[in-house]
């Protein structure tokens, strides 16, 4: 009986709070509803502008990749009137290089991105890599060597603010999540990085680990871009993009000393700074790109002209080490690309700098023209392959000229004296998938007037590459 009785006491307890709150949801009911039509009207705009709502612990969030890197390269013996501290070897010669990099990434919050790159590097050079303007191997650094040597090549911020127009699709890759973004939009770049990560991204040739492997081919050759002796800096690049125009501004860090492994912290004293404009385009039905690069540098380096005035004081030979001052260097670079069928396209870049001064961060270059296609191997039922031919023109500015022929000594070219001509590479490659993320390549260059001496050459590079990416 008691029992029962609770049971009846409970039951009317409880449909008299269930008739409460029909109550109380009717009486709210039309609020609720414009609130979920308030928030649904400002969910697309809210999207368009910082991207699907932000969660730390979704998997899309984290990135990891890898990639590993072996290139073989064999230069027979060649032929030389003389020979400097800086020369192309005569002798018949063999090196390579085996790079390693973890691409990590993390989205702290929406529209953000913190890349972080440890690297590895073990190498044996050709000719102490010394004896050309464009150097065969575009993973060899100035400060490599046969023993295994860890650095970090990469860690950044990167925030990007959507502005509008309409969405774009971005896949995966390393260093770049999946994700979309708007066709106007601003992103900001701050950390440890590559120059050429956000300027001159040409769809062609831009990566010895890839593609071409000549320095001068996969960059401007003249640029003197800011890098310490592995080719990163420290800096911040702003970009804003507008529906086909692409507009870049950045400033980076300068080594200590030319060609040197410490970086100069001290933006404001001696910088590197980049300016570039991009246009997309398409020319019947295909699509390409044209951007204007300008680069200024300011550091200590020598001038060829006052180390030639100093020699005639002292009666000795021109050193640029021995005039280093603060002065500026400045540079220009004009790129093309265009795709000619889908699966093939072309290239051509050509830079100039003022030659006054030293080469500071990058190749002996002053004046380049290169151009190249590239093509999948459809046609021959290999879709993924990939052939690749180029040509590269680099010349020397009458200074320079002028000092080596005295004698003088650069960072990477030196003969003791020079008959002069212009350096012409020309450079071909193979690429084939052999499984998955697995690629060997073949490549083979040709180089006339190495160190733009007519006295030396022509020199010849063989070479192999095995590259994996994961």
């Amino acid at each position: 009986m008691v029992l029962l009785a609770l049971s009846a006491v409970l039951a009317t307890t409880m449909n008299a709070g269930a008739e409460s709150s029909r109550d109380d949801e009717a009486a709210s009911a039309a609020p609720k509803a414009a609130m979920v039509a308030d928030a649904s009207a400002e969910a697309p705009a809210r999207a368009q502008k910082w991207g699907p709502l932000y969660s730390p612990f979704d998997a899309a969030n984290w990135l990891a990749n890898f990639q590993a890197t072996y290139i073989w390269q064999h230069k027979p013996s060649l032929r030389a009137l003389y020979s400097g501290p800086n020369s192309l070897a005569t002798d018949s010669e063999t090196g390579y290089t085996l790079t390693a990099t973890l691409f990590l990434g993390y989205r702290p919050w929406t529209q953000a991105e913190i890349i972080f790159n440890p690297e590895v590097i073990q190498s044996r050079e050709i000719s102490k890599l010394t004896g050309m303007g464009g150097f065969s191997n575009g993973e060899n650094q100035k400060s490599g060597g046969p023993t295994p040597t860890p650095y970090l090549a990469r860690l950044f911020l990167r925030q990007t603010l959507n502005l509008g127009g309409s969405t774009l699709s971005v896949d995966a890759a390393p260093n770049q999540f999946a994700t979309t973004v708007a066709s106007r939009r601003l992103a900001l770049t701050v950390g440890f990085l590559a120059v050429t990560d956000i300027f001159d991204a040409n769809s062609y040739a831009h990566d010895a680990r890839t593609s071409f492997l000549n320095w001068a081919l996969w960059t401007y050759g003249a640029s003197d871009f800011a890098a310490n002796s592995r080719g990163y800096t420290l800096g911040a690049a702003i970009e804003y993009f507008h529906d086909a125009w692409a507009f870049r501004l950045g400033r980076f860090a300068q080594p200590k000393e030319s060609n040197g492994l410490p970086l100069d912290y001290d933006i404001i004293a001696h910088y590197g700074d980049v300016a570039e404009v991009e246009h997309d385009h398409t020319i019947l039905g295909k699509p390409g790109k044209v951007r204007l690069d300008g680069f200024h540098n300011y550091a200590r380096m020598g001038s060829f002209r006052d180390a030639l005035a100093a020699a005639v004081q002292t009666g000795g030979v021109p050193s640029v080490a021995n005039v280093r001052r603060n002065q500026s260097k400045f540079a220009l670079g004009i790129g093309v690309e265009q795709a000619v069928t889908q699966d093939a396209g072309l290239f051509a870049r050509f830079s100039y700098n003022d030659g006054r001064t030293e080469t500071y961060a990058y190749a002996e270059i002053e004046r380049s023209f290169t151009a190249g296609a590239t093509t999948k191997g459809k046609l021959w039922r290999r879709p993924d392959d990939t052939l690749g031919f180029a040509y590269a023109l680099n010349g020397l500015s009458d200074a320079h000229r002028d000092y080596l022929s005295a004698g003088g000594l650069g960072f990477f070219i030196g003969d003791g004296q020079l008959n002069y001509g212009l350096e012409q590479i020309s450079e071909a490659f193979y690429a084939a998938r052999v499984f998955g993320e697995m690629w060997v390549s073949v490549d083979g260059q040709y180089v006339v007037n190495p160190a733009y001496n007519k006295d030396r050459g022509p020199a010849k590079f063989v070479g192999v590459r095995f590259h994996l990416e994961l």
